[in-house]
């Protein structure tokens, strides 16, 4: 299970980058489901425009 979070996780990172390998997107289109790869899309982009956020008004402080 931590394995499987730990692929999505950094399928996603990698994605978000478009630095994702070849043969990570061949097994990441092999799931069934493409909504764990949405839902984590949705979580790193939240979690990245919070910090970005954070960051600005510590700069701004």
């Amino acid at each position: 299970m931590l394995r499987q979070l730990w692929q999505l996780f950094s399928s996603t990172i990698a994605a978000f980058f478009g630095v994702q390998t070849e043969q990570n997107r061949l097994r990441d289109f092999q799931e069934s489901s493409p909504l764990p790869f949405i839902i984590m899309g949705i979580v790193l982009a939240i979690v990245f425009v919070a910090g970005l956020l954070l960051i600005v008004k510590q700069v701004l402080a």
